[in-house]
């Protein structure tokens, strides 16, 4: 799931730095950051070293997705909105989302701490990448993305107090993240703004 999280995340972080014209060292770095910022802020918070200092393979995975990304900008005028794009999007949330949640129940915390985890595990990369691009983070007034992942977490932790756990429950959760997002792209589902919101009788 980790591996998958990372070379997808950084494809679509490298995509967004592209459509922003920053260079290839740019690049780079925006295409990392989504790949790594997430799992980083997950291992802080379960107290254990981020896997991207403890490997050198898990910068190369990122590295993959960087030239990925860079590569489909040779054959695509616009990859950051091309499907390939966003199903990558779709799946690296899912993947990241049930990392998160694996990472969350074996380090013992509760319930909304498994939840909380793994939604900042799936969104924290792309958030910092916003950053990075000069923007607000998108999670937090568009579209409908960080709620997949909080979907994805809680069926993980419903799986696990029915009796369903390991390699299972880790599959339901990627399963309902990557359709949820999916769904959400097909049908355009956002969450309603507060100014959206009528008092009754209106």
């Amino acid at each position: 799931m980790n591996t998958i999280g990372l070379v997808a995340f950084a494809l679509v972080g490298s995509a967004k730095a592209i459509r922003e014209e920053f260079d290839l060292f740019g690049i780079t770095i925006v295409g990392l950051a989504m790949a790594f910022a997430g799992g980083a802020t997950r291992d802080l918070l379960v107290m254990r070293t981020p896997l991207a200092l403890q490997s050198p393979v898990e910068i190369a995975l990122g590295l993959l997705g960087v030239a990925l990304a860079i590569g489909l900008r040779v054959v695509l005028a616009a990859p950051d909105t091309h499907p390939i794009t966003l199903v990558a999007d779709a799946i690296g949330l899912a993947a990241f989302a049930t990392t998160g949640a694996i990472v969350a129940t074996d380090a013992g915390v509760s319930a909304f701490g498994v939840v909380a985890i793994a939604t900042i595990n799936a969104v924290g990369g792309g958030a910092f990448a916003d950053l990075l691009l000069d923007r607000a983070p998108f999670i937090l007034f568009e579209d409908f993305y960080a709620s997949c992942a909080v979907l994805g977490g809680l069926t993980y932790v419903v799986a696990g107090t029915v009796g369903i756990a390991g390699s299972t429950a880790a599959a339901l959760c990627a399963a309902v993240t990557v359709a949820t997002r999916l769904a959400a792209v097909t049908y355009g589902w956002e969450l309603p703004a507060a100014g959206e919101l009528e008092p009754p009788g209106r």
